[in-house]
């Protein structure tokens, strides 16, 4: 999903790697330790900003790199 700044070249695959190791939105929340409704914004593209430690514990609990999670669209 795109953001909706200048940043819309960055897309957030947090809904398919989601889908890929079948785990819910709500699960990774805890995992992570991050509220539903901050995680729900960045898998609908809509975050402007993300943490490194935050980034850093997604990818341990989903076991992928920050590449698999983000990636730049030129087309966007």
């Amino acid at each position: 999903m795109p953001a909706d700044d200048d940043n819309a070249a960055i897309m957030v695959r947090l809904d398919d790697l989601l889908h890929e190791r079948r785990m819910t939105l709500t699960e990774l929340a805890e995992r992570v330790g991050l509220t539903l409704a901050n995680l729900s914004i960045l898998k609908t593209g809509k975050a402007k900003a993300i943490r490194f430690s935050t980034l850093a514990a997604i990818c341990r609990e989903l076991e992928c790199q920050p590449g698999d999670l983000l990636f730049y669209d030129a087309n966007e």
